[in-house]
């Protein structure tokens, strides 16, 4: 029996969620063309207000102010694990604004499962098992390289986590073993598919003497960048940066005007559709460490220099891959030049954190889902 009818949740807060979202909705639909598959942009859709402002000011407060924002999610994680007083009372207030809407579209769509790629619906759900009012099964994707409280509900009937080394974490808080799969963070199946390294350099005008280095800001565009690029541009290293701003139009505005006074070889992209084509072709990333673009980069042998993480889950998430020895922590942009030209002089060095990231990776991660899926509804 395959499923037929499935219902994700999301969030837009980054891009990671929703990424996460469309990689599960492709990977059913290939397996089954017929089925229906929703993407739910939950607060979008059940309340406005609450998009307008929760969402607003979590996203203020992480561009504005990243060590408040690093305060308060380690302030939730020293919670008790499924009963914090923040955490009841931040889901009160969604609920009491979001479930009616959401229980009216889950009931004319019918779905015989629905996942969540972010807790803030998993908490509504949650909720409504509780009142009889949700009686699918609800699974939920964690979507980073840690288990944070906010995840947590013992209704939940199966989490997706990115490593088997988060098995464990999951157990010290009290989740049953038989809910916990170690699938990886869902990606984009292409990134599965076979790639032509040469072939693609020469897609992208590379030149084939030079390692390529990736430079990223996640889908906002955020960090450093201009410094980094700048730095990477003026260093006389033997190498080529491309640098991908994401829909910050600012950025690359301001990224084009410095090229042409750059002595490297330096090309500026804006949002790209083929990031796992670009993976490919490149030999070292330099970035944010979200949990989505960690993932892939993992999957495409990518090792990473994590430049400021924001603080928070993408601490988390440096910290876990630093330990795996596929990437390192850089704290500081202007340390950024001693990491590279360690790592491009060092050959050993560069095989042995692919290597690491090869490990790690999982390509597959979005049919590991969908398989589970199946097995759920049979």
């Amino acid at each position: 029996m395959t499923v037929n009818r499935v219902l994700v949740l999301s969030v837009t807060a980054g891009e990671g969620h929703m990424r996460a979202a469309a990689a599960i909705k492709t990977e059913i639909l290939q397996r089954n063309p017929k089925a229906t598959v929703e993407i739910l942009d939950t607060f979008r859709y059940a309340s406005p207000l609450i998009e307008k402002v929760i969402l607003g000011t979590y996203m203020e407060v992480i561009k504005m102010s990243p060590v408040i924002y690093g305060y308060l999610y380690r302030q939730a994680e020293k919670e008790k694990p499924l009963s914090g007083f923040a955490k009841a009372e931040f889901n009160r207030i969604i609920n009491l604004l979001a479930a009616p809407k959401l229980v009216t579209y889950i009931d004319q769509m019918k779905p015989q499962v629905i996942i969540c790629t972010h807790p803030f619906p998993l908490g509504i759900l949650s909720h409504l098992q509780q009142r009889g009012k949700c009686q699918v099964p609800v699974l939920a994707t964690i979507t980073d390289f840690t288990v944070h409280p906010f995840w947590l509900f013992p209704e939940v009937d199966c989490y997706f986590v990115a490593s088997e080394r988060l098995i464990q974490p999951l157990l010290d808080y009290g989740i049953e073993p038989s809910k916990i799969k170690a699938t990886g963070i869902p990606i984009d199946p292409v990134f599965a598919l076979p790639k032509d390294k040469i072939a693609l350099k020469r897609q992208w005008h590379l030149d084939l003497k030079l390692p390529t280095i990736l430079v990223m800001g996640g889908g906002l565009g955020m960090g450093p960048m201009a410094e980094v690029v700048k730095d990477l541009g003026s260093s006389g290293l033997p190498c080529q940066t491309v640098v991908v701003c994401g829909r910050n139009e600012q950025l690359r505005n301001k990224l084009m005007k410095m090229v042409p006074h750059i002595p490297g070889r330096v090309a500026v992209l804006g949002y790209v559709n083929n990031i796992p084509d670009l993976m490919a072709a490149c030999d070292l990333m330099v970035g944010k460490a979200g949990g989505l673009t960690s993932s892939e980069a993992m999957a495409s042998s990518l090792p990473m220099l994590i430049v400021d993480p924001i603080p928070g889950q993408e601490e988390r998430n440096a910290e876990f891959l630093e330990a795996a020895g596929a990437a390192r922590l850089v704290r500081g942009h202007r340390d950024l030049v001693y990491y590279v030209r360690q790592y491009l002089a060092d050959t050993s060095l560069q095989q042995r954190m692919k290597e690491a990231a090869r490990r790690i990776g999982r390509p597959r991660s979005a049919a590991a889902v969908a398989c589970t899926i199946d097995e759920l509804v049979q």
